[in-house]
């Protein structure tokens, strides 16, 4: 891959150019961005992925859907449908994706609909007959076409962008200078004990703006791994087969090695499509351990019953309160 990105190199300065022109006519209105007189917040990033846009979704549903009615709107990446989906009871990862499958399982009282284009999407959401008065766009920087009122850019601590260069050599989606759209800025995934020297040195390379606030968080892991009819404590667990298909499975990995934890790790590409092959080799295992998000879509295979668990994780922010008070600020 690596050999790969070397080559493809002449490239990047094709791409910079194309993406950074792409945004400036964006900034000047010469092509059109749709503004909303309700709250719309995104989460996205400037990277290809592995950031934490799911926990940030889900840490953002439980700090307003208890205020307001919230909706959460995803592309839906790797679904095997078209168009405007809002989830019901028959929703699986198939149909909506398995992000936005995921936050459906989770948070019945929340709408969670997909859609490719973002402007349909929210106009669909509104004409609902219980309108959400919020809506979350996940993974939408990118999507310039509509305007959200409120920007929240995730980037993580083993790869902050400003270390990162555009495709195809590097892994931004656009230049560096994107950033400056966000109202607040989130290094993720760092350590639990990141030192206050370490955060005011990344604050300085980040080139935060005057008008924008930067946020450290970490992953915290929980105790016990989930099924569901079954928990086991994270700590008794005997020997068993990681099972990831995530961007980054680095820092989870970490952590159970940390623990002292004895496993084998199967590690796939994100979002993969499990085959058949790979459930019969799975359904051979005493014992799995996977993601949230993989736990979905494996979920549904009924010869992984009784050995299929996942460990939940949670987002903690530094200066929590701050961050909230900044968003529901928005909000009101």
């Amino acid at each position: 891959m690596k050999i790969i990105r070397i080559i493809l190199f002449p490239i990047v300065p094709i791409y910079f150019v194309i993406t950074w022109l792409r945004n400036r006519l964006f900034d000047l209105g010469i092509k059109s961005s749709k503004s909303y007189d309700f709250p719309i917040i995104c989460v996205g990033n400037l990277s290809t992925g592995g950031t934490g846009k799911t926990p940030m979704i889900e840490y953002l549903i439980r700090l307003l859907k208890d205020e307001k009615s919230v909706a959460t709107l995803s592309r839906g990446y790797k679904r095997k449908t078209e168009g405007f989906i809002l989830a019901d009871e028959n929703a699986n990862a198939d149909t909506i994706g398995d992000e936005p499958f995921q936050f459906h399982r989770k948070f019945q009282e929340v709408t969670v609909a997909v859609d490719a284009d973002r402007q349909n999407g929210i106009k669909a959401l509104r004409a609902l007959k219980l309108q959400p008065e919020v809506i979350l766009l996940d993974d939408a920087f990118q999507h310039r076409k509509v305007k959200a009122g409120f920007n929240i850019l995730l980037t993580a601590y083993n790869n902050l962008y400003y270390k990162d260069i555009v495709l195809p050599s590097g892994n931004l989606r656009e230049p560096r200078s994107g950033a400056n759209r966000a109202d607040l800025i989130v290094v993720t995934k760092c350590h639990k004990d990141i030192s206050e020297g370490e955060k005011k040195k990344i604050t300085s390379k980040l080139k935060i703006k005057s008008n924008q606030q930067l946020f450290f968080s970490y992953v915290d892991y929980a105790v016990d791994v989930l099924s569901e009819s079954d928990s086991l404590e994270l700590t008794k667990l005997p020997k068993f087969t990681l099972v990831t298909g995530i961007a980054n499975a680095n820092p989870l990995v970490d952590f159970l090695v940390e623990k002292g934890l004895k496993f084998d790790h199967l590690e796939f590409s994100d979002h993969y499509n499990f085959r058949t092959t790979d459930i019969e080799d799975l359904a051979s295992k005493s014992l799995i351990i996977t993601t949230e998000k993989d736990y979905v879509r494996l979920s549904s295979h009924k010869s992984l019953d009784g050995k299929l668990y996942y460990i939940p994780i949670e987002i903690k922010i530094d200066n929590a309160a701050q961050f909230n008070a900044a968003v529901k600020s928005f909000i009101s």
